[in-house]
């Protein structure tokens, strides 16, 4: 029987919690084979102690949440932008109804610019960041940042298997129990 030493990280319900492997105190958290034919309930504060497991890095998804660092970063920019645009557009605004104290007579064209402006404006913003969001959503993965796939040191993962064999054995001895042939007759004969 071989098992191999790589375990899945799972979460079950807070009414579900069964003592932890290592120190018996209620845990939501589950370590699970891909195969599903081991599990145990862990803390996930021994999830981080590296003498009993050490995270398995997966590329895939590192390289993902840099992907969406860069996105957040990038959403950021832009919402920087816009606020500079705003503030210089403001500025022009100002200067504007100075020119306009002077000028009345161009009022009303130089509303109908403003407007036209800051809806443009408006417009640009809201489609990068809509098209900055799509994008993060479409790469999205987990929320939770901690690691999902670990492998178990030696011991531990030796304790594992002699936990499976030990099961193994007693199912095979409760079936020789079962079965009659495995004991000895009643003599037949006159002794």
């Amino acid at each position: 029987m071989s098992l191999p030493n790589v375990w899945h990280l799972r979460r079950v319900a807070d009414n579900a919690a069964k003592a932890c492997f290592v120190c018996y105190k209620p845990s939501s958290s589950v370590l699970i084979t891909p195969d599903n034919k081991d599990f145990f309930y862990i803390c996930p504060v021994h999830l981080k102690d590296r003498g009993f497991c050490s995270p398995i890095v997966d590329t895939e998804q590192e390289a993902a949440k840099k992907k969406e660092e860069a996105f957040a970063r990038e959403i950021e920019k832009v919402k920087q932008e816009y606020e500079e645009k705003q503030r210089r557009k403001k500025e022009k605004e100002k200067e504007k109804e100075k020119e306009k104290e002077k000028d009345k007579t161009k009022e009303d064209s130089g509303e109908k610019e403003k407007e036209d402006d800051s809806k443009i404006a408006e417009k640009e913003k809201n489609d990068k960041i809509e098209a900055i969001k799509k994008a993060a959503s479409a790469g999205e993965s987990k929320q939770d940042d901690s690691p999902r796939i670990f492998a178990l040191h030696k011991t531990f993962y030796q304790m594992r298997i002699n936990r499976l064999r030990s099961l193994e054995i007693l199912k095979r001895n409760a079936e020789r129990l079962r079965d009659p042939s495995a004991f000895p007759s009643v003599p037949k004969g006159d002794l």
